[in-house]
């Protein structure tokens, strides 16, 4: 079989998105279920993992600020007190999945300057010096973004990217983070999982 069609077959199958081409490299088939559930919850490495993805993080910054209005009203901050917040890219196969915006109290959000963002999970990190995710609330919608993450997903100004806000907190119940996590709808989904209430009998009426 001649290497024209075969290369026509590849070509048209990585602008479809169903494989990943690289220089040197055997062709590799990409999966497109990469699907998030919210009825639990699974940090982005280990999900990524659960679905045969790789996962990777690029950390634009790491840093020490005063809280801002939405800090302090998700963490219960006043104006004098300080956060950390990061900045990081999230990737899939190397492919830029999400945008990552976590702020955190102070004295959890400064034991990550002893850790290094770019090279895996932050929450098994903050696990490792005993802080556990322990319960969280999320709000899902949809944002345009902007110029900065447009730039840093790959993407055009403006295109449709799917907002999870989240509030987190400890095993002893204390609020410890808030998230603005934005993902590409294209590279990844949310699947959410209903179940009916049951009710004692003495509830039902």
């Amino acid at each position: 079989m001649s290497r024209g069609p075969v290369r026509q077959a590849l070509a048209t199958l990585k602008n479809e998105g169903l494989i990943r081409v690289s220089r040197g490299k055997p062709a590799v088939v990409r999966s497109r279920d990469a699907t998030q559930t919210l009825d639990t919850f699974t940090p982005f490495t280990q999900w990524a993992e659960r679905v045969g993805r790789i996962a990777g993080n690029r950390t634009i910054e790491v840093a020490r600020r005063r809280a801002s209005e939405t800090a302090m009203e998700a963490l219960g901050l006043t104006a004098d007190d300080f956060v950390v917040e990061v900045l990081r890219v999230r990737l899939l196969d190397g492919e830029p999945a999400m945008i990552e915006r976590s702020t955190f109290i102070e004295s959890v959000g400064s034991l990550l300057f002893e850790f290094d963002t770019d090279s895996g999970s932050m929450t098994d990190y903050l696990a490792s010096r005993g802080v556990y995710f322990d319960s969280m609330e999320h709000v899902l919608d949809a944002v345009a973004a902007g110029p900065d993450d447009a730039a840093n997903l790959g993407i055009a100004p403006g295109s449709p990217l799917l907002r999870e806000r989240r509030v987190s907190r400890d095993q002893h119940g204390v609020v410890f983070e808030c998230a603005d996590d934005r993902y590409r709808p294209d590279v990844v989904t949310f699947s959410i999982v209903n179940a009916r209430t049951k009710f004692s009998s003495a509830e039902q009426t």
